[in-house]
């Protein structure tokens, strides 16, 4: 069977082809993502009045495992699936990296049997001795939803993963006050609630895929073009596998070497000052890679790739350098009020790691860049000396046997790694660094004003109340000024 021959493949490649401009494609995506994340936030006061941060460190030690085993699940082929110009053929790339996620998610058994208690015990963390068996489903989930997540980036049908991210965010909300107010806060119903929100999420997304792409992908998917696929994108699992191995699991270092060195109530203010400066950056910053990543596999073909490139870290800046640049300065005082006092130190942390936390936004839609211009053996090597950074600055946090100092090497470690990168790979995509210093400079200077009041008001030791009123005051100038003096900027195509 050729590729015409497919039930629905010229549908799906023409559909595939339209779309309206990246800021409308993102914001389609970032829709119902936006209504998740902010429902999360919303419910974020009242779950830290109910769990405490041993429990919230728990969980965090739980997702740390599922996910570096998570991130290989599909052996990386995921990527692949928006690469080919023929829908067939990316079909084919769904299929292989839905069955290597089941393959992997089945070797997880053995591995957990006979790996979980020694790692247990050198993480001293006999508590999550009783949720072990929910890691090879919970791996199994998130592999595949990886891989149907590209396949409807592929299709650009944005609004579907939106559907999703709501019925998942809404489900694991509830599940976590729901067993908080019966009396039953405890860290295995932070567990539960996390993995069956991405059980639901999963299942919503593939169901509305095999809806409205079933046809086409019962022709197409067969073992034999599999395999193809399998052998002509092998640099994927070569590279990239490994690659996003280090990546992942130097991003769950500091879960795994705070338990280590200290508790899981430091591991619990570190989990949620991360989770609050993640979500909102993940909501734009995720969106933007997805689109981003489809725009710039077409840009490379026509030569346009440069001209991409530097509009969408332009956005970027414009969008995280503001707000976290503020988090620096009043990130105690936001903890403290919304969450209570008991998560000041949570607030500390996320002050540290806010210049970091913006280095990594830019970095995220940038990092795809090393799959579009087939540069994953550098991808293995950047991720390799990012992760030898993290541990030795997480070591020397942990020998001086001080948490904050911990945590400012790692952001330290983080914003030299993450900065080198983007510099690096803008270069390579064709755009200078002058560029990206002057970006970086005028969006600067817009901070600058505001900036100098909060700091002027905490030397004057102003109430925490309000600072952060102020600090909101001002967001809303900034936010203001984006949309009137910079509108074309942020919704340009």
């Amino acid at each position: 069977m050729t590729e015409s021959d497919a039930p629905g493949a010229d549908t799906l490649a023409m559909r595939s082809r339209k779309g309206g401009s990246f800021a409308a494609d993102t914001v389609k995506l970032a829709g119902g993502s936006t209504f998740a994340q902010a429902l999360s936030i919303l419910a974020a006061p009242l779950v830290t009045r109910l769990y405490g941060p041993q429990a919230y460190g728990t969980l965090a030690l739980f997702t740390s495992i599922t996910s570096i085993l998570s991130v290989i699940a599909c052996m990386r082929y995921h990527l692949s699936i928006m690469l080919p110009r023929s829908d067939q053929e990316a079909s084919n790339l769904l299929g292989a990296s839905l069955a290597f996620t089941t393959l992997v998610s089945s070797l997880t058994v053995p591995v957990i049997l006979w790996g979980g208690d020694p790692l247990l015990r050198w993480l001293n963390a006999p508590e999550l001795a009783a949720y072990l068996w929910m890691v090879p489903p919970t791996v199994f989930l998130g592999g595949a939803f990886m891989a149907l997540n590209y396949w409807n980036s592929r299709t650009r049908q944005f609004g579907r993963l939106s559907a999703a991210r709501v019925t998942s965010a809404v489900a694991t909300t509830s599940a976590m006050l729901g067993a908080g107010y019966a009396g039953h806060a405890t860290a295995g119903s932070m567990i539960g609630a996390s993995v069956g929100g991405q059980a639901i999420a999963t299942a919503v997304l593939g169901a509305q895929i095999w809806r409205d792409d079933g046809q086409m992908l019962r022709g197409s998917v067969s073992w034999g073009r599999m395999l193809s696929g399998i052998k002509r994108y092998r640099k994927f699992p070569l590279y990239s596998t490994w690659s996003a191995l280090l990546n992942t699991a130097s991003w769950q270092l500091p879960t795994f070497l705070l338990f280590r060195f200290f508790s899981s109530t430091v591991v619990g203010y570190y989990a949620l000052g991360f989770r609050i400066l993640q979500m909102p950056m993940t909501l734009i910053g995720g969106a933007i890679a997805q689109v981003f990543f489809q725009r710039a596999s077409e840009a490379h073909v026509d030569g346009t790739l440069s001209s991409l490139v530097e509009n969408t870290l332009r956005r970027l800046v414009m969008i995280g350098l503001f707000p976290m640049l503020m988090l620096t300065i009043v990130g105690r005082d936001l903890f403290a009020v919304v969450f209570g006092p008991n998560w000041a130190e949570a607030g500390v942390y996320t002050q540290i790691l806010s210049v970091w936390a913006f280095i990594w936004f830019v970095s995220s839609p940038m990092s795809t860049l090393f799959s579009v211009l087939e540069k994953q053996e550098v991808d293995v090597m950047w991720n390799l000396v990012n992760f030898a950074g993290r541990l030795l600055a997480l070591g020397v946090g942990g020998a001086l046997h001080n948490p904050r100092i911990a945590i400012a090497l790692f952001a330290c470690s983080g914003v030299v790694s993450y900065g080198c990168m983007n510099l690096m790979i803008a270069a390579q995509a064709g755009v200078p660094i002058r560029r990206i210093a002057r970006i970086l400079g005028g969006n600067l200077l817009v901070f600058l004003p505001a900036g100098a009041v909060l700091i002027a008001f905490s030397v004057m030791g102003v109430q925490p109340w309000i600072r952060l009123g102020t600090a909101c005051g001002l967001g809303g100038l900034w936010a203001l000024y984006l949309l009137t003096r910079q509108r074309s900027v942020l919704l340009g195509g």
